[in-house]
Order: structure tokens, then C-alpha cells, then sequence
């Protein structure tokens, strides 16, 4: 018996070191290559943080392209789902009040064209992009508060539309944050 009491001593010393030294620097190691430094990409304006490029940020304004719901308000600190499925009825209330808001601010918009991402939150509550669909369906409303072309909108989606990673994995998505800041740069 006191050989294996020894031989797991020994083991949970190893993974110890292993787990808790040498993994968390080399991940922090990694980390120092990626945009940001490991510290996040920070989106900067006139030398102020604006916002980072992979936490989603509420806009509400009608003149603003929307991004996708939130069930944690944007909060980095506490991200998380609601963990409320489809069958429960508060988070249908909560989908379909999503819903009656984009039809009121965008009054030509048909419910069947409403894509799923305008309208449920993600598992983090802190999704940054939407589909090129859910842009496509803000531009009237966009053009007629901002008075700008549509067609000047949608080239601007175009060009901050980002492809599959790799052009293989996932769906092509848009920066919210990315391209609410090209639109303000529409104006000057």
C-alpha cells in the first residue's frame, strides 16, 4: 500500500508542475504572437479604446447596425447563456419581443427573413459578429436614418465582411464594433 500511496504522491507532483507551471506559460508564451499581446485586440479611435474585437457591445441606436442579443447584458466578467431552452416560455417571450423590435424599426423586414442570430443570444453572451444576413437586414433602416445610399452601406458591409476561417470553417460574419466605426467614418 505504501507503494502506491508514493507512486500517486509522485504523479500528482508531476501533473502539478505539468499542469499548473508549464502549461499556463507556454499557453501565455502563445499568446504574446496573437493581435494584442494575449491581452485581446483592443479597437482604438483618436487614442481611446473603443471597444475590443472579440466582445460584442450593445447598440440600440436605429442609426447603428445592431448586433447579436446578449443574455448577460455584454458582461466579460460574468459571460455565460441563460441556459433557458426552446420549450420554456420566457425565452420565447424574450425572442418574440426580439423579433416585434426588428419589425418595428424595420418596417420592410418580413419576419420569415429574420435570421436566427438577430434574435437569440450565443452561449457567451459576448458574440461580436453577425451574419452577413443580419446586416443585409439593417440596411434600409440604417440608409433612411443616416439619409446615405444604400448601396454605399452595403459595399461597407462587403468590406468588413471576414470569410471562413481558413475559407473552410464556419460561416462568413461581420464585426459589429468594425463596422459601426467604418459607418461613423462614412460621415467625414
Amino acid at each position: 500500500m505504501k507503494k502506491y500511496i508514493l507512486q500517486s504522491l509522485r504523479l500528482t507532483l508531476v501533473l502539478m508542475v505539468l499542469l499548473c507551471v508549464i502549461y499556463p506559460l507556454v499557453v501565455a508564451f502563445a499568446g504574446g504572437f496573437s493581435k494584442g499581446n494575449g491581452g485581446g485586440e483592443k479597437i482604438s479611435r483618436n487614442g481611446k479604446v473603443v471597444g475590443y474585437a472579440l466582445i460584442g457591445q450593445s447598440f440600440t441606436k436605429p442609426e447603428y447596425f445592431w448586433g447579436r442579443p446578449s443574455a448577460n447584458g455584454y458582461n466579460a466578467a460574468g459571460s455565460g447563456g441563460s441556459n433557458k431552452g426552446p420549450s420554456n416560455p420566457d425565452y420565447l417571450k424574450e425572442v418574440s419581443n426580439r423579433i416585434d423590435t426588428l419589425l418595428k424599426y424595420n418596417p420592410s423586414l418580413k419576419k420569415v427573413d429574420i435570421p436566427a442570430d438577430m434574435v437569440t443570444a450565443s452561449g457567451s453572451g459576448l458574440d461580436p459578429n453577425i451574419s452577413q444576413q443580419g446586416a443585409y437586414i439593417q440596411i434600409k433602416r440604417i440608409a433612411a436614418y443616416r439619409k446615405i445610399d444604400e448601396r454605399t452601406i452595403a459595399e461597407l458591409v462587403v468590406k468588413n465582411t471576414q470569410g471562413p476561417l481558413f475559407g473552410l470553417f464556419g460561416p462568413s460574419s461581420i464585426n459589429v464594433l468594425k463596422l459601426n466605426l467604418a459607418l461613423d467614418e462614412l460621415k467625414k
